[in-house]
């Protein structure tokens, strides 16, 4: 039986959404007796210092953890060295172990992965399958990452896209990723969008009265608009300060933050600068058994995207935020991704990147309708569980790979 890598640099037991979705999936086929491999490694996504077991069998799934470097995500140059450290040790994990007629997926952790991969692949005959999370250097190169510009952005590019023509597959996480990777000359047949997933049978609408955060947290009584998960270089949160600062005048409105990232601190400091620290609460990542009770805490969700990042980026927090059955506010482009999925089920409301009052009125117009939030909810728990639901994705991947796994 031919085997399937994954190669990522998160995998269980760290609790990154891209570790998570990895999990979900390698579970998931190893269910159904295929042989796994994951080549990660052994840190995690919020400590670079922890040193996890180099060899394991979790729930069936071989874990290959290597050594890289352990600088972290506070500096650019740091996690550049973190990138290459992988790079060598994974690929040369990889070279070891891949036969020919296995399944190499590569995840976009580190990012351009694919090219030497693709090396790899083609040397061994294995069937490489490239499973875009986001889009480099095209990212990077938007969020004004230093040397990622000009001749050399254009170089890397080319040998990205010379990756993404030469796999037997790409699976991108959204409609207009797609649409880039099809203007790139890749086939659209090798194309396939396969959207990210939640756990939406544990994530389930849990009420107010029967979820402890709401006493613990001292949440009473709140309107609670929430976020949660990572606030990174690719998120606005200026739409939002500007949103809080219009309505200091409604102390019963809350905005609460699950998480951290990059711009935490930021927003932070820019809280107390602003004088909002008491319409705000800032809460670290949460264990994944108790996502149930954080996610459906909030009344309403918001989450962001930079304009310019849509069809390189899409926020996989929104599925989690429509399993728990809320409201979302997109903010971004009006025409992005999740905005059209959230106008087209109409389970939240679109808000453009830097429209404070749109965002304000759109938070007062939920707070004051219970049941405008609660049919905008039912309808995106319709969402998941008719479109967007993890045994869809799930089944859409294992039916790829093992047609590709087939001699």
């Amino acid at each position: 039986m031919s085997k399937i890598f994954f190669i990522n640099r998160f995998f269980f037991p760290d609790h990154s959404a891209t570790s998570q979705i990895l999990s979900d999936l390698t579970w998931h086929l190893t269910g159904r007796g295929r042989s796994v491999h994951v080549i990660t490694s052994g840190q995690a996504y919020d400590n670079p210092g922890a040193r996890l077991r180099s060899e394991e069998v979790i729930r069936g799934v071989h874990v290959h953890r290597v050594s890289s470097t352990g600088f972290g995500r506070a500096g650019l140059f740091g996690r550049l060295l973190d990138y290459l450290s992988f790079y060598w040790s994974a690929l040369a994990m990889l070279w070891r172990l891949v036969e020919a007629g296995d399944v190499v997926v590569v995840k976009t952790d580190p990012p351009l992965l694919s090219v030497p991969a693709a090396l790899v692949a083609r040397g061994k005959r294995a069937s490489l399958v490239n499973w875009l999370q986001d889009v480099y250097p095209e990212v990077a190169t938007e969020l004004g990452v230093p040397f990622l510009r000009g001749p050399i952005s254009w170089l890397i590019a080319k040998l990205r896209d010379l990756s993404l023509r030469s796999a037997a597959a790409n699976v991108v996480v959204g409609e207009r990723m797609r649409a880039l990777l099809v203007s790139k000359n890749v086939q659209p047949e090798r194309v396939f969008c396969i959207p990210n997933w939640c756990d939406d049978s544990a994530i389930t609408e849990v009420a107010d009265s029967d979820n402890p955060l709401k006493s613990e947290w001292k949440l009473q009584d709140k309107f609670v608009v929430g976020y949660s998960g990572n606030l990174g270089r690719a998120h606005d949160y200026e739409t939002m300060l500007a949103a809080a600062e219009l309505l200091r005048d409604h102390p019963e409105v809350v905005f609460l933050m699950i998480g951290g990232g990059h711009q935490v601190k930021d927003l932070a400091r820019e809280v107390e600068l602003r004088g909002l620290a008491s319409a705000f609460c800032f809460k670290s990542y949460q264990p994944r058994e108790q996502l149930k009770q954080s996610l459906c805490l909030p009344d309403v969700h918001w989450l962001s995207l930079e304009p310019r990042l849509e069809g390189l980026i899409v926020p996989s927090k929104f599925y989690g935020i429509a399993a728990a059955a809320r409201p979302t506010i997109a903010v971004g482009d009006l025409k992005g991704e999740i905005a059209g999925l959230v106008q087209r089920y109409a389970c939240g409301i679109a808000v453009a990147k830097g429209d404070g009052r749109g965002m304000a009125d759109a938070i007062l117009s939920l707070h004051e309708n219970a049941e405008q939030r609660r049919l905008m909810g039912q309808n995106a728990r319709k969402m998941i569980d008719e479109h967007a639901g993890r045994g869809r994705s799930l089944q859409a991947w294992e039916s790829l790979l093992v047609r590709l796994s087939l001699p």
